[in-house]
């Protein structure tokens, strides 16, 4: 795999990783599943210090990467700077979490739509069973 595809597998900043890393022309899968079982100090230090990429960055700000565009955040941060905007939230920082949060309450609420879990008219939870669903098949009268 080209060394972009292996840093996305391995959650970091390409242009922040090694010559040694960004410049090969591949990169097998044994050897992506070595640097995650066994990672070098760079690796490490990339993972803790940064610079870290656009999804870990809105993953520690509890945000999408589009909520991150749309805060003007459109570089690498590192975990400094990420721990700045978390003490001193900026004004699209709170907003962003807050449509983040309603997104993942959305997902939740269909993904128990699709197991079968509902929501009474009173608001509490009821699992839905098998046959609630189904539409009910007329019975033959015996007397026929």
């Amino acid at each position: 795999m080209k060394p972009s595809t292996a840093a996305q597998k391995l959650d970091v900043y390409l242009p922040a990783t090694p010559p040694e890393f960004r410049e090969r022309a591949e990169i097998s899968r044994e050897e992506l599943a070595e640097l995650q079982k066994n990672p070098p100090q760079w690796l490490v230090d990339l993972h803790r210090d940064g610079p870290h990429p656009r999804n870990v960055v809105a993953a520690r700000l509890r945000v999408s990467i589009s909520g991150l565009a749309r805060g003007g955040v459109t570089e690498a941060l590192t975990s400094a700077q990420i721990t700045e905007l978390i003490e001193n939230p900026p004004s699209w920082l709170p907003r962003e979490r807050a449509i983040q949060a309603e997104v993942r309450r959305e997902e939740q609420r269909l993904r128990e739509r699709q197991q079968g879990i509902g929501e009474r008219p009173d608001g509490t939870r009821d699992e839905l069973g098998a046959d609630d669903d189904a539409v009910a098949e007329p019975v033959a009268d015996p007397a026929e």
